[in-house]
């Protein structure tokens, strides 16, 4: 398993895994139980992890995915 995200942000680790899922990825995810011992205040961040042999594809469509601009927010 390797790691191809670790975040704060709760919306930004659902995206992830839908784009990974849609991709046919499996992921999955650590620490969640952690953070609800720490108050959910968030301090702790949360891990997405992937088998060693997606990892690079995982990580490719992560990049691509972050970086395109929300489609709401290019205003017309």
């Amino acid at each position: 398993m390797k790691l191809v995200l670790r975040t704060n942000n709760p919306v930004q680790l659902d995206f992830a895994e839908v784009l990974l899922k849609d991709a046919g990825i499996a992921s999955y995810r650590l620490d969640e139980q952690m953070s609800v011992t720490d108050g959910s205040l968030g301090i702790l961040p949360r891990r997405l992890m992937v088998a060693d042999e997606d990892f690079a594809r995982a990580e490719t469509l992560l990049k691509e995915g972050f970086a395109s601009e929300a489609p709401w927010t290019t205003g017309s």
